[in-house]
């Protein structure tokens, strides 16, 4: 049986998902020995609880608990998987620091501001930084592009609104339209929102071309800067460029609570979401 640390959605077992009522349920029962005063302090009915034990087990094929005199024990595997998610739990356990990993944009957001909170925020792709999140061991993640959370239906918070701007090489002949961009050489940022640039351009049947990958958009701006007839598409709360298109590539800086147990994780995003927006403002950003 092969487990991985998944920490916006609980314990992954050979592909199956497992959410934190099956740890819970197993949790109190290792301690009662009894499904009916298990079912009793977790609040839920006896069937309830019977049934959540039942289905996980046929999921995964082995046996979580068993009969021992008139009471309900944990078997070797139910154990195991207990105390997997017992180390999972440890990793995102209450400390006084708020754990942020985010896109660059959105963490660069959050440095830049005078939060009320203790935070340790680490910068990153948007991908990667969902990798990261995966684990557990942030509270926070935040994205420059709320695609990823689309893709996965998961909860996110707004905090502000973002749009891209056209960045050119110095001396490049005048962008006046959108048409002016075919077949024009650019520099693409992985993990951005730049893919609602790319969409827009096809939604228009503009041809352009791709001609380095780059892991930021300061790179990709220092890129551009330092070269010939080469562009990218940038977030206009950070650069200035032409306004091209704006409306088609407006978008939401958000942020997504990893960790369900640590009470300042929902203060933090009540903050954001309410006086902090003028913060947000003043950073170049549109408020919600």
């Amino acid at each position: 049986m092969e487990f991985e640390s998944k920490g916006l959605i609980s314990l992954e077992i050979d592909g199956e998902v497992y959410g934190y009522r099956l740890f819970e349920s197993l949790d109190s029962l290792s301690k009662t020995k009894s499904q009916r005063k298990s079912a009793k302090q977790l609040n839920i009915s006896h069937t309830v609880f019977n049934r959540r034990i039942l289905k996980a087990e046929e999921k995964l094929g082995i046996k979580l608990t068993k009969k021992v005199g008139n009471g309900t024990h944990l078997t070797r595997e139910g154990l195991d998987l207990l105390e997997e998610f017992k180390k999972y739990a440890i990793q995102i356990e209450k400390t006084s620091t708020i754990n942020i990993v985010g896109g660059h944009i959105s963490t660069g957001l959050l440095d830049s501001i005078n939060l009320p909170f203790k935070t340790n925020i680490y910068s990153s792709n948007d991908e990667d930084a969902f990798e990261l999140a995966k684990r557990g061991v942030v509270d926070i993640l935040t994205l420059d592009d709320p695609l990823i959370a689309f893709e996965r239906d998961i909860n996110f918070y707004p905090i502000a609104y973002d749009y891209l701007v056209l960045i050119s090489s110095p001396e490049t002949k005048d962008i006046e339209s959108i048409s002016d961009l075919e077949n024009l050489d650019f520099v693409s940022v992985s993990g951005s929102a730049q893919r609602l640039a790319w969409d827009s351009l096809k939604h228009y049947d503009i041809n352009i071309n791709i001609t380095e990958t780059v892991n930021s958009q300061f790179e990709a701006y220092k890129l551009v800067k330092n070269s010939k007839n080469l562009h990218t598409f940038l977030n206009a709360s950070y650069f200035k460029g032409n306004e091209l298109l704006k409306f088609d590539t407006q978008h939401v800086i958000s942020l997504v609570k990893v960790n369900e147990d640590k009470d300042d994780v929902d203060e933090f995003i009540r903050y954001l979401t309410n006086e902090g927006q003028n913060d947000i403002e003043k950073q170049g950003f549109s408020p919600m």
